[in-house]
């Protein structure tokens, strides 16, 4: 609890320093997070609403909602916070953590990996440690760990290379296999002393990212995932800014939804209306500070996401 406090001082400090405001913004939305990798959770308000729908969504990230303050010209912001996902409980994970999520104005991804890593080494530093920043593209990655390449090995191939892990095929795509294998058989073996930003996805994996091609001709997201050893730690995306894509990725979603019986949850039309009226050109990451604590207690063996919560889901 002590450690946790500091780092949120050190979090808190980090920013001002670097004049990035601090904000608050809503736990219950109108809307939810359309993932179809993301469950949220949902309560029914009995109080007046004078027309607004009764059924909130608890947050899985405040991005949508600090989208919105950026299109009304906040400029740098972060919100450090509680967030919440369905289903989502184990050594790892637990239903309700917390959440760092930052964005700059005017920086693409590649300038947020830097100060990312930055932040991580100063928390690292409240314990004595130290890690290495290694950037690698993701095609690079799989290419040299596992003999295949993401962008052209079949799907079956994909499936055949996770070995002895056994995982029911139904529902599962293309990009289900590649994070099973990311998951099961790459970050195991991320070096515990290295801070690992993986660069270049697959445009299929686009998120809220922008697109665009690589060196070599193949169509990349421009975001980047940051591993400690292998806890992910952060997610970041050189922001898209188009509107009519993004109601269209959001559509994609709920077909894949669908598909697999998941339910849909409406979809936030008020991002999309911060994106008409124009969202910065900025990159944004969210940060999860439970794994950052966890990485900084070392033993990633054995240590489990309750070791850093006052009271875990089963204990809350």
């Amino acid at each position: 609890m002590r450690l946790r406090a500091w780092l949120n001082r050190l979090v808190r400090e980090f920013f001002h320093a670097r004049d990035v405001l601090e904000v608050e913004t809503p736990v219950l939305s109108q809307a939810g997070n359309t993932d179809p990798n993301i469950a949220s959770f949902t309560l029914e308000f009995s109080g007046r609403t004078d027309g607004a729908p009764c059924t909130r969504w608890l947050r899985t990230s405040p991005e949508f909602a600090l989208k919105r303050l950026l299109a009304a010209g906040i400029g740098d912001c972060y919100e450090l916070g509680r967030v919440f996902r369905d289903g989502e409980a184990g050594g790892r994970h637990n239903p309700e953590f917390t959440m760092l999520e930052w964005y700059r104005v005017g920086w693409n991804h590649v300038q947020l990996i830097e100060e990312a890593a930055t932040l991580v080494q100063a928390a690292l530093a409240l314990v004595g440690r130290r890690a290495q920043l290694r950037v690698v593209r993701y095609r690079d990655l799989y290419r040299d760990a596992l003999g295949i390449d993401p962008f052209t090995t079949d799907d079956a191939t994909l499936q055949a290379a996770l070995g002895d892990v056994v995982i029911d095929p139904q529902g599962l795509g293309r990009d289900d296999w590649l994070d099973l294998l990311m998951t099961h058989c790459l970050q195991p073996e991320f070096k515990s002393d290295e801070m690992l930003a993986v660069v270049d996805y697959p445009a299929s994996q686009c998120a809220l990212a922008r697109i665009a091609c690589d060196a070599g001709g193949h169509l990349v997201a421009q975001r980047f995932e940051l591993y400690l050893g292998p806890l992910e730690l952060a997610n970041g995306y050189h922001e898209l800014l188009d509107s009519i894509e993004q109601a269209a990725r959001f559509a994609n979603d709920a077909r894949v939804r669908q598909m697999r019986g998941a339910g849909v949850p409406p979809m936030d039309t008020k991002l999309l209306a911060a994106l008409t009226s124009g969202l910065p050109a900025c990159a944004g990451v969210a940060l999860g500070i439970d794994r950052l604590l966890m990485a900084m207690l070392g033993a990633l063996g054995t240590l489990r996401i309750a070791d850093v919560l006052a009271f875990d889901f089963p204990r809350a």
